[in-house]
C-alpha cells in the first residue's frame, strides 16, 4: 500500500511558499544547509577549474566527475538500506564529518602547492563513497523533519537552497581563485561541514516524525527494485532522470570548455555561468511550490524543454546570449528535478522510501558518473558546440519517446483544439 499523492485542487497561495520553515527543526536544518550548499558549490567550481589548470584537458574534468559519482552508480542501494535501518540524523552527522575531513585535506594540499590531479581524483572517489551514505538518508530525513503534509514544500525549498548556493558559491569561488587560489574554497567547505554537524546536534529528537527502523532481512534490496518497477510514477521519472543525468547534468563540464576555449573569460566567467544557471534554477525550484498537481506530463515537459534550450545555447554567438539561455535552462532543469523528486517520494510508502530513493539517487548521480567523461570527450573531439547539441538532444528525444509510450498505454492522451492558437495540440493525463 502507498499513501496517495498529495494533490490540491488550487495553487497554494504565495504566503505558503515557505510554509515548512514554520517547523523549528527544519529551520535549523535549512539554515545550516544554506551555508553548506554555498561551500559545496565553491568547492565544486574550484575543483573543476583546478583540474583544468593542472591538466589542460576538459576530459580530465569529466574524469573527476566520474570518480566522484561512480560509487553512487555501484553502491547507492546499500545507502538506501542503511537509511531504512538506522538513524538518518546519525548517518548525516557521520557523513558530513567525513566530508569535512576530505575538504580539509584538499585545502592543505592546494594551499601548500602540493595538489596534483591524481590527488583530486582519489579524494573525489572517497567523497563519492561518503555520498552513498549521505544522500538516501538526507532525502528521507526531510520527511522526519516536516511530516507528509509539508514534504512537497520542503523538497522545493531544499532545491531552492541548493540553487541559491549555486548562485553565490560559484561567484565567490571565481573571485577566490583569481585572488588567492582555489585552496580557500576547500577550507570554506570544511568549515561548513562542521557547521552542519553542529546543527544536526541541535535538532530536537522529540519533534522528529521517525518511523520504526526496518529489521534486517533477506531480499530487502530487491523489494525496493520491484516496488519501483511496479509504479509508473516512480519508474518513468527514474528513466527520464537517467537520460537527463548522463547528458543534461554534464552541463558544468561543457560550460568550463565554453568559458576557457570559446568565450575565453577564465575562472570568473565560468563562475558567472554557473551563477546564471543557478539563478534560473532557483526560480524553477520556487515555481515548483506553486504546482497544484504532480503529473507525469509536467515532468516530461520540463525535461524536454531543457533539451530544447541546450540545443539553442549551442548556437549562441556570444557570452551574453549564452548566459541568457542558461538562466532559462536552469529554470527548466530544476522544474524537472524537483517535480520528479516530489513525484517519486510522494508515490512511495515511508517504510521503503530509503531504498526507493537510493535507486533514484543512484540513477541521477550514476548517470553523471558516466556523462562527465562522455561529454568531456565529445567536447574535445567533436567540439563543445556539438557536444551541447547532444546534451540537449538526448533528453528531448527521451521525453518525446516516454510521452509516446505513456500515450500508447493510455496513461496520457493527445488532444487537439484547432481553435486555440496557443495550444492547438496538447497532452493530458488520464
Amino acid at each position: 500500500m502507498t499513501a496517495p499523492i498529495n494533490l490540491v485542487t488550487t495553487r497554494p497561495p504565495w504566503s505558503q511558499t515557505f510554509s515548512s520553515l514554520k517547523i523549528r527543526n527544519y529551520r535549523i536544518f535549512a539554515s545550516a544547509n544554506i551555508v553548506a550548499v554555498i561551500a559545496v558549490w565553491m568547492q565544486r567550481v574550484a575543483q573543476d577549474w583546478m583540474v583544468l589548470e593542472l591538466s589542460g584537458s576538459v576530459t580530465a574534468v569529466g574524469i573527476t566527475v566520474f570518480m566522484q559519482f561512480v560509487p553512487s552508480l555501484l553502491l547507492m542501494p546499500l545507502g538506501g538500506i542503511l537509511a531504512d535501518r538506522y538513524s538518518k540524523r546519525l548517518i548525516l552527522m557521520m557523513s558530513q564529518g567525513a566530508a569535512g575531513l576530505l575538504a580539509a585535506l584538499m585545502a592543505v594540499l592546494a594551499l601548500t602547492g602540493h595538489l596534483e590531479v591524481w590527488h583530486i581524483y582519489l579524494i573525489a572517489f572517497v567523497l563519492g563513497l561518503v555520498v552513498v551514505a549521505d544522500q538516501p538518508a538526507r532525502q528521507v530525513f526531510v520527511n522526519e523533519l516536516v511530516g507528509p503534509t509539508q514534504l512537497r514544500n520542503a523538497i522545493s525549498l531544499n532545491s531552492s537552497i541548493f540553487q541559491l548556493g549555486g548562485m553565490v558559491g560559484p561567484a565567490v569561488s571565481g573571485v577566490l581563485i583569481m585572488a588567492v587560489g582555489g585552496g580557500w574554497a576547500f577550507a570554506a567547505n570544511a568549515l561548513a561541514c562542521l557547521i552542519t554537524v553542529v546543527s544536526l546536534m541541535m535538532i530536537r529528537s522529540s519533534e522528529l516524525l521517525t518511523m520504526p527502523p526496518v529489521k534486517r532481512a533477506k531480499g530487502q534490496l530487491m523489494e525496493g527494485v520491484r516496488y519501483a518497477l511496479g509504479k509508473p510514477t516512480i519508474f518513468w521519472p527514474a528513466i527520464m532522470a537517467a537520460v537527463f543525468a548522463v547528458f543534461g547534468l554534464s552541463l558544468a563540464v561543457l560550460m568550463a570548455a565554453y568559458a576557457n576555449d570559446v568565450f575565453k573569460v577564465g575562472a570568473g566567467g565560468y563562475g558567472l555561468l554557473n551563477t546564471l544557471v543557478a539563478l534560473g534554477a532557483l526560480c524553477g525550484a520556487l515555481a515548483s511550490t506553486r504546482i497544484a498537481k504532480l503529473r507525469l506530463r509536467g515532468v516530461m515537459t520540463a525535461a524536454g524543454s531543457y533539451g530544447v534550450l541546450l540545443i539553442i545555447a549551442s548556437a549562441a554567438p556570444n557570452m551574453f546570449t549564452f548566459g541568457a539561455v542558461m538562466v532559462v535552462a536552469g529554470f527548466a532543469s530544476l522544474l524537472f528535478l524537483t517535480s520528479a523528486n516530489q513525484l517519486v517520494q510522494m508515490s512511495t510508502n515511508v517504510s521503503i522510501r530509503g531504498r526507493v530513493m537510493s535507486l533514484y539517487v543512484m540513477v541521477l548521480l550514476g548517470g553523471q558518473a558516466m556523462g562527465g567523461p562522455l561529454m568531456g570527450a565529445l567536447a574535445e573531439h567533436w567540439g563543445v558546440q556539438w557536444a551541447m547539441v547532444v546534451a540537449g538532444g538526448m533528453p528531448l528525444l527521451a521525453a518525446v519517446v516516454i510521452g509516446l509510450v505513456l500515450a500508447q498505454r493510455g496513461q496520457l492522451t493527445l488532444q487537439m483544439n484547432l481553435r486555440s492558437a496557443r495550444r492547438p495540440v496538447y497532452i493530458v493525463s488520464r
